[in-house]
């Protein structure tokens, strides 16, 4: 007797109709062969493909629906052209923290898990701002979501310095108290520094935060247009001098796009030495890595929702689909190899950039799939669709249970 028997799948690389068992939250049989055994649900596939659930590795969740509490003022300086205005673009967009409550925060967030629920987007990695303005306001918030949501969609809070730790002094007093309170991640985003200096420190303080708390990092590096920016190698260095290998992430990296190719291919390097991967948002800002080149490189690499209607960027629903079928265009991959390496992009890729343990459509592995309303993965992304059932921790998702 299985929890859950999914019948005549269609899964990636693989010819014919697959059969899956699940029970006690895990892949119990994967078998071409028919599984006589009952189950609590069956449910039939059809031939459409049943996949990995999706990872998203980058979201200020705390942010979520905030866009009408701000002009568009820090859109415009995001998306300028060159992104020269990003700095200021940031320091605009904090004004909707002196607002910030956990009354109108949590709600948000709420609806933005429930989406990622629906969706199928079951792993998160979630920023939560902390400085002198949010102060621990947001991480609470999240980390009462994280509870909520335990069993269904699993939230990594990431405790992040948005305004800098050397620009805003007592910010790493704070950081350990969000530690403390239960954040899984220390995050930073050292190029928002004044000076080469501080960025360094900026990187410092929050590696040894991690040491401390034996946490993975995240930070957004160098998310502007501008070469000299070097915070990407910077972070990749320090994990490599400290022996955290696959323990630090980097987000946008959007300066690399200007880097002379000799400079591009060292980092490149560098990021292979460190097992450090590279999360993309290309929907999210007129310049972004390079992907492609990345990938080429042998390098780990995904891709990220980034924001859901804030002072950043005004779509989003939390659809991975969506996010991949978006950058199909921005990074002009749009033959059937590389949509199967998009898709690797928001599923086995983002799982290992967040170490997520036993993920994988695998026996034995962790059960938390998708069933979607489409044959292959051309067709999913066309039109990026909820799927028609999703599994998460072994458990089928009801979708009323879901709604608002």
């Amino acid at each position: 007797m299985y929890d859950i028997l999914i019948k005549n799948a269609q899964l990636r690389h693989k010819d014919g109709r697959w059969n899956i068992a699940i029970e006690k939250g895990l892949i119990q049989k994967l078998t071409r062969q028919p599984i006589r055994a009952k189950a609590g649900k069956v449910i039939d596939a059809g031939g459409n493909l049943v996949t990995e659930s999706y990872v998203n590795t980058h979201l200020h969740l705390c942010k979520v629906y905030t866009l009408e509490r701000m002009d568009a003022k820090a859109l415009n300086a995001y998306h300028g052209a060159d992104m020269g205005g990003a700095m200021t673009a940031i320091e605009l967009a904090a004004r909707v923290k002196a607002d910030y409550n956990e009354k109108w925060i949590l709600p948000n967030v709420r609806k933005a898990l429930k989406l990622a629920a629906l969706n199928g987007n079951l792993h998160i990695r979630a920023f939560a701002d902390v400085d002198s303005k949010a102060k621990l306001i947001a991480v609470k918030a999240l980390l009462k979501a994280r509870n909520e949501f335990k069993g269904i969609v699993d939230v990594q809070v990431c405790a992040f310095p948005q305004d800098g730790v050397v620009r805003e002094p007592g910010t790493v007093d704070l950081m350990k108290e969000a530690m403390d309170l239960g954040a899984d991640v220390v995050g930073g985003i050292p190029w928002i520094e004044f000076t080469d200096k501080d960025e360094q420190i900026h990187i410092d303080e929050m590696m040894k935060l991690a040491i401390a708390y034996n946490t993975d990092i995240s930070m957004l590096v160098d998310d502007a247009g501008d070469s000299t920016l070097k915070t990407l190698e910077m972070l990749a260095v320090r994990t490599i001098e400290e022996g955290r290998i696959g323990r630090s992430l980097a987000h946008h990296a959007r300066a690399m796009s200007l880097y002379p190719t000799p400079y591009f291919k060292k980092v490149a390097a560098l990021l292979r030495q460190a097992a450090m991967g590279v999360v993309s948002d290309p929907h999210t800002g007129p310049l972004h890595a390079r992907v492609k080149e990345l990938l080429e490189e042998g390098n780990l690499v995904c891709l990220g929702q980034d924001d859901i209607s804030d002072a950043y960027y005004p779509y989003g629903q939390n659809n991975m689909q969506e996010v991949a079928f978006l950058a199909s265009h921005l990074l002009w991959m749009t033959t059937y190899p590389e949509m199967e390496t998009l898709y690797d992009m928001i599923t086995i890729n983002p799982a290992k950039c967040i170490n997520l343990p036993n993920f994988g459509l695998k026996e034995k592995g962790n059960a938390n799939l998708v069933v979607l309303d489409a044959k292959n993965v051309c067709e999913a992304f066309r039109y990026h669709k909820a799927p028609m059932h999703v599994i998460s921790h072994g458990k089928l998702l009801k979708a009323s249970h879901l709604k608002d």
